[in-house]
């Protein structure tokens, strides 16, 4: 699609995002199911609830603008899921893979935070003040999924850790 202005543009991108975010949903399952573990099961089904919810708000963000997303090509989340496959498939602790788990759904949401901090700002620059709310309450549910990852993943190690040094 050729892009002539910054409003195809923001369509564009809000496409990826869209298109990324739908994709993602489905990834968060996927992964909680690999994990084997209840608690990080339940995070990540919580992530996928809150990818959902993000979805709803892109469709609205659209509504917003008076645009439909237009037609993307998804490969990069693609390639992201076939490597996941490959790299677990590798990992023979149940531990390991747990964290691998939750490394990968991490850097997922990496990604899906970048792109939201550049869909805030774009929106800002072409004056869709309600479509940067939408799209930073997004970004704000990512930056939060960060947190908590990053919170359990601790965790998760130091009780390992806790565990070797009384063992």
């Amino acid at each position: 699609m050729p892009v002539k202005n910054p409003k195809e543009l923001f369509v564009l991108v809000l496409s990826h995002a869209r298109y990324g975010t739908e994709r993602s949903a489905a990834v968060y399952k996927e992964l909680s199911e690999v994990a084997q573990n209840p608690e990080i099961q339940q995070a990540l089904a919580a992530r996928a609830l809150v990818s959902q919810q993000n979805l709803e708000k892109i469709d609205e963000a659209f509504k917003l603008i008076g645009e439909k997303p237009v037609q993307v090509t998804g490969r990069l989340l693609d390639v992201f899921v076939e490597d996941f496959h490959r790299e677990l498939a590798e990992i023979q602790s149940p531990e390991a893979r747990r964290l691998f788990a939750l490394a990968k759904a991490n850097q997922l949401s990496h990604m899906r935070t970048a792109e939201y901090a550049s869909l805030v700002g774009a929106a800002d620059v072409t004056g869709n003040y309600g479509v940067g709310v939408l799209l930073e309450s997004c970004l704000a549910d990512h930056l939060a999924f960060h947190e908590r990852t990053k919170r359990f993943m601790h965790a998760v190690i130091e009780s390992k850790i806790a565990a070797r040094a009384a063992g």
